[in-house]
């Protein structure tokens, strides 16, 4: 590795606006538990999940 890197020819990241945001919502537990079964059954988080169904 270097001891100096030169980052003055850098650009910022063009998929910043793809990011995530994190949002606090209101649902009901069984909703939740939902999502949790399917999450493991699938192998993707519940919160992955819930984002794909909105």
């Amino acid at each position: 590795m270097k001891e100096e890197y030169d980052f003055s020819q850098s650009v910022k990241n063009p998929y910043i606006k793809k990011l995530k945001k994190q949002v606090t919502i209101r649902l009901e537990e069984d909703v939740v538990d939902y999502f949790k079964v399917l999450a493991e059954e699938t192998g993707i988080s519940y919160q992955s999940l819930i984002n794909l169904y909105l």
